[in-house]
């Protein structure tokens, strides 16, 4: 008489890489914008919005046109010198600091790391979906901020039509710097125990030095690359455009888009690689 075959036990499959990562992001978008990083966002960005708003009122009221060296400087000219000043070389990186570093530290602060890495998934996908939700959560803060600047400003002096070209490319220059600078912090808040010092002194510092020198030392930096894709530019006559030739020298677009995506993918592979292998121990 045959033995009746006993039924396989039933294996439940793990959920996929990028469905772990979704629903990480899900998890995670609403606690970023609950957090009090949102409120040290909001007055990161609102600071030039306000001074837009200053600069038009200055318009409106008849006030005396601004000018560097006799030279008067419109609308354009001034919202050029915003988004590199305010934008590209202040709210991008400090946010991709604040932000990217605390990914996996903040976690790992709070106690809360081992009951993400207890779940099912792979411990790449949570920080991969992490990132995805600090790229929501800073793009549509930013890029807002970014469009009510540009309304303001560049009607002093100038027209909205034709500037809007170097807008289109603005708002993806500022989601490319918040992608690569994230990735950057990220990796280091995967990788070390105190990641927003080395944030801080990679940007303030680093940053800062190797750009105003002469040689090869700022091709170590993001910010090299990310003002190659600029495309506004002051009068040569101009103080102003004096000090943007010499931090003007660039590579062509093509390499700077190639070295940006190198950066952004390479540091997020590093990141996941930290995640996967280290073990963390949390601090009693």
């Amino acid at each position: 008489m045959a033995q009746a075959s006993s039924p396989k036990p039933q294996t439940r499959s793990h959920p996929g890489f990028l469905y772990s990562s979704l629903r990480i992001f899900d998890l995670s978008l609403g606690e970023m914008l609950w957090s009090p990083r949102t409120i040290f966002m909001a007055l990161v960005v609102g600071l030039p919005v306000l001074m837009a708003l200053v600069v038009r009122a200055i318009s409106l009221l008849g006030g005396p046109h601004f000018r560097v060296q006799n030279t008067p400087i419109d609308g354009p000219a001034i919202f050029g010198l915003m988004v590199w000043v305010f934008f590209l070389r202040f709210i991008v990186p400090v946010l991709g600091v604040f932000y990217g570093t605390s990914l996996i530290a903040d976690e790992v602060e709070d106690k809360t790391i081992t009951y993400l890495f207890t779940r099912p998934i792979p411990r790449s996908a949570v920080l991969f979906g992490k990132y995805l939700a600090y790229m929501a959560s800073t793009v549509f803060v930013v890029l807002p901020s970014l469009m009510l600047v540009w309304l303001l400003v560049i009607p002093v002096g100038g027209h909205l039509g034709p500037a809007f070209p170097d807008l289109v490319v603005d708002l993806g220059l500022l989601a490319l710097g918040l992608a690569v600078y994230g990735a950057v912090f990220a990796c280091i808040g995967a990788a070390l125990k105190r990641p927003l010092l080395v944030g801080l002194a990679f940007v303030f510092g680093w940053e800062t030095v190797v750009m105003a020198l002469p040689g090869y030392l700022k091709r170590f930096s993001i910010a090299f690359y990310l003002q190659g894709l600029v495309p506004h530019a002051m009068p040569n006559d101009t103080p102003i455009g004096l000090v943007q030739a010499i931090f003007r020298e660039t590579l062509p677009l093509s390499e700077c888009l190639i070295w940006m995506t190198i950066f952004e993918v390479g540091f997020l592979w590093f990141a996941a690689r930290a995640v996967t292998n280290r073990e963390y121990v949390l601090e009693q």
